[in-house]
C-alpha cells in the first residue's frame, strides 16, 4: 500500500516508518525540517518536505494515498514557552487543513493520532483540543473511513522529571497515590497503528492505546530503583503552586492552566472514565523496561 505519514520521524513516526517499511509498503513521510530528508530517506521511505499549516501542499502530498496517518504535534504550533502563542487557533487550523486536503486528495482511509481525553470537551484541560481535531474530521462524508488511536500518558513524558530529581530529590506533581492510571510505550502505539493499517476499514472506530498500568507511587518505586536512587517519592503539591511554578518557569499561561487542569482530571478519575469502558489489551513494553532507558538517560547527565 501507500502509506502517507505526518508527524516526520519522532517517537512514533520513526518506528512505524520501519515496521511499515519492512512490511513491504511504499511509505512517504512528511516532516517540516529539510535536513531531515537525509533520515528518511536512508531508511527508504520518501521524503516530503512541508508544513502542516499549508493544505496545498498536504492535498498534493496525500494523492494517491490509500492511508493517511494524522497526528498533531504541540512544537509544530510553538513554543509552550511562548505567550503569544494561541494553541486553540493553532490545532483548530490543523484540523481543517487536513479535513481539506483528505477532501480534496480523495483519500479514503484514515488513522489519527488522537489522545486520552478526547472523549470529551470538558474537565480535560489542554487535551480537549484533540476533541476538536476528532469533531473537525468527524464531518468528513460517510465514505471516509477513520480510525481514532487515544494513545495515553507517554512513558517519555517521565524524562521531564529527570531535572526535577536531580535538583529536588522527588517527582514533584498535582496528583499522585496509589491509584493506578495507563500509560504506553511510543513502540507500542507505532506497533498497533501498523496493525491497524493492515485490517480493514469501516465508519469511525476509537481504540485506545496503554501498556501498563501503575500508580504514580509505583512510577517513583520503579524509576528510583533503576537510576539507584530507592528512596525516590512521588510528592504531590497543591494546583495553585504547581500553576504558579510553571508560570515562573516562562510557560504559556494557556497551557500551564491546561497542565493543572489535566491533572486535576487524572485526580478525580474523568481523564480515564472512557478508557475504562473501552479498556484496551496492555502492549507489550511494561514501566520496568522503561525505566532502563530512563536509567541510561539519567546517568548520563552525572
Amino acid at each position: 500500500m501507500n502509506i502517507v505519514l505526518t508527524g516526520s520521524l519522532g517517537n512514533i513516526g520513526k518506528p512505524l516508518a520501519a515496521e511499515l517499511l519492512q512490511k513491504g509498503h511504499h511509505v512517504k513521510v512528511i516532516s517540516s525540517t529539510p535536513e531531515r530528508r537525509a533520515d528518511i530517506e536512508a531508511m527508504g521511505a520518501e521524503a516530503a518536505i512541508g508544513t502542516m499549516q499549508d493544505p496545498d501542499f498536504l492535498t498534493e502530498t496525500f494523492k494517491g494515498a490509500d492511508i493517511v496517518y494524522l497526528m498533531e504535534a504541540w512544537e509544530g504550533i510553538g513554543s509552550i514557552f511562548d505567550n503569544s502563542v494561541d494553541f486553540v487557533a493553532g490545532f483548530e487550523d490543523i484540523g481543517h487543513n487536513y479535513k481539506l486536503a483528505i477532501e480534496g486528495s480523495g483519500v479514503k482511509k484514515i488513522v489519527h493520532l488522537s489522545s486520552i481525553g478526547a472523549h470529551t470537551d470538558q474537565g480535560t484541560g489542554s487535551l480537549y483540543l484533540h476533541h476538536k481535531v476528532e469533531n473537525i474530521l468527524g464531518q468528513l462524508p460517510d465514505n471516509v473511513a477513520i480510525k481514532f488511536m487515544r494513545p495515553v500518558g507517554f512513558y517519555t513524558n517521565i524524562f521531564r522529571y529527570v531535572q526535577m530529581i536531580r535538583t529536588q530529590g522527588s517527582i514533584i506533581q498535582g496528583y499522585g497515590g496509589d491509584q493506578k492510571e495507563p500509560w504506553v510505550s511510543p513502540v507500542d502505539i507505532a506497533a498497533a497503528i501498523a496493525g491497524e493499517m493492515e485490517k480493514p476499514f469501516e465508519g469511525r472506530t476509537v481504540r485506545y492505546l496503554a501498556s501498563d498500568e501503575v500508580s504514580p507511587n509505583e512510577i517513583a518505586a520503579i524509576i528510583g530503583e533503576a537510576i539507584g536512587r530507592p528512596d525516590l517519592k512521588w510528592k504531590v503539591v497543591p494546583d495553585e503552586e504547581m500553576l504558579n511554578g510553571m508560570l515562573a518557569a516562562g510557560m504559556n499561561a494557556w497551557i500551564a492552566k491546561g497542565f493543572v487542569e489535566m491533572q486535576a482530571a487524572q485526580r478525580s478519575g474523568i481523564l480515564y472514565e472512557d478508557y475504562y469502558r473501552n479498556r484496551p489489551v496492555l502492549g507489550k513494553t511494561k514501566l520496568t523496561d522503561f525505566a532502563k532507558e530512563f536509567a541510561l538517560i539519567y546517568q548520563s547527565l552525572n
